[in-house]
């Protein structure tokens, strides 16, 4: 039986923001930083092409592996928190969709890495394309562990998990360093540990929090339930498939075209100008499983509320990070990320609605409609294609920077008109 609550006690339940917001938001910066040191380090001993090669294995086997598992991660926020919070096989039926995408995905990419190699890998050796394959066996069930403690109302859980994907790179680093690792071997072993010590704590926890709940995680999965998850994050999960896209389709496109070192230039600049996003992602996290318990009437108020003060906030971080981004990035990582510095102003800039856009994404996954969020998604996509093809062969680094952040705006902006279009009516 759900219970709907009135706009005033919904007011009460989801605040934007609130602890969990602030907490999660915290999470989020201290992987930033962690991911920040890590690059410098990386940078530093290896140069740009190392970086370049690096974001290309955080990023493939990750996408194989959630791809693989139907959007399994995405979810997770609503079935853990809405309806089928109490079915009695969700815990099986979740697991065996987990193992099914990690064997999937892992096939999936031995397949694939001939094409992968020639196109965008073409300096790592077959050990090391292996290796990525393995990766993604276990970067899918680190991002489980992450979304099921969110779903679960864990936030200090999830927040630990947020944060220790990224700083646990640094101490598996610094000791596979001083073994003798060196080049794409070096990065890909050490991604492999940091998500294997990060995925173990996180299921520790997981598994604790599901027994204390009296639930079971054995049993026969349950088909109709096994189908619903599926459906449900296949449709987000095109959603998340453009959204990554989106976030990285001008990685591969001037991968492809400039080589790894243009790059890496270019993942700085990136990596740098989406710490706008940060608010977004929290927000949406957070909100996603709350509105799930509660509704979208009860929910619609407060979100309409806090859409044009998130507003502002984007337009305040953007603007703060592309005046600092001359000064930062070329002491942080080298004269050689100079370079970096117009990029970096020029997607923050086409980040400065995604705060509100990660609210109006939270309501629209929390509403159960996953497939409006995709749809939206696809509207940046083609943008993005369009304009990298148009821009990326004569301006490089520079033309997918004004790419990403026209998709960027367009996505934002969208998500939000049709979101204050599905609460209009709702009072202030």
């Amino acid at each position: 039986m759900s219970v709907r609550l009135n706009p005033s006690h919904a007011s009460r339940r989801l605040r934007i923001p609130g602890r969990a917001v602030l907490d999660n938001l915290g999470a989020r910066l201290v992987a930033v930083v962690a991911l920040g040191i890590g690059t410098i380090l990386v940078a530093r001993v290896g140069g740009a092409e190392d970086v370049g090669v690096l974001a290309l294995l955080r990023v493939l086997p990750g996408l194989v592996g959630v791809l693989a598992a139907c959007g399994l991660p995405g979810a997770m926020g609503y079935f853990l928190a809405g309806p089928h919070a109490g079915h009695p096989r969700l815990w099986p039926t979740i697991l065996v969709l987990l193992g099914a995408g990690m064997g999937i995905g892992t096939a999936v990419w031995l397949l694939l890495v001939p094409v992968i190699h020639a196109v965008l890998l073409p300096t790592a050796s077959t050990l090391v394309m292996l290796l990525a394959g393995v990766s993604v066996a276990t970067q899918l069930p680190l991002a489980v562990a992450k979304s099921s403690l969110q779903g679960l109302d864990d936030r200090k859980g999830s927040n630990a998990v947020t944060a220790g994907e990224e700083a646990a790179f640094l101490p598996a680093f610094g000791v596979a360093w001083l073994l003798g690792l060196r080049g794409s071997l070096l990065l890909v072993v050490v991604l492999i540990v940091a998500d294997v010590v990060v995925a173990g704590a996180g299921w520790a926890r997981l598994v604790r929090q599901v027994h204390g709940r009296g639930m079971r995680m054995t049993g026969r999965p349950d088909r109709p339930l096994a189908r619903s998850i599926v459906s449900f994050g296949l449709l987000g999960q095109v959603g998340g498939l453009v959204n990554l896209l989106n976030l990285r389709l001008d990685f591969l496109v001037l991968g492809s075209i400039a080589g790894p070192a243009p790059l890496g230039v270019y993942a700085v600049a990136s990596k740098f100008a989406e710490l706008v996003r940060l608010p977004s992602l929290a927000v949406t996290w957070v909100s996603y499983p709350r509105i799930a318990r509660l509704g979208p009437e009860a929910s619609a108020t407060v979100v309409r509320r806090q859409l044009p003060w998130l507003g502002g906030v984007g337009i305040v971080g953007a603007v703060v990070l592309a005046l600092a981004a001359g000064p930062l990035l070329p002491a942080l990582y080298g004269q050689e990320f100079v370079a970096s510095v117009v990029p970096a102003a020029i997607i923050a800039v086409g980040l400065c609605a995604s705060p509100a856009g990660g609210l109006a994404g939270g309501y629209l996954l929390g509403t159960r409609r996953p497939g409006t969020g995709s749809v939206l998604q696809a509207v940046g996509l083609l943008a993005t294609l369009g304009l990298d093809l148009a821009l990326i062969p004569s301006f490089g680094v520079t033309g997918a920077a004004v790419a990403s952040a026209v998709a960027y705006l367009l996505t934002d902006v969208s998500t939000v008109l049709v979101v204050r279009r599905l609460t209009a009516g709702t009072p202030r």
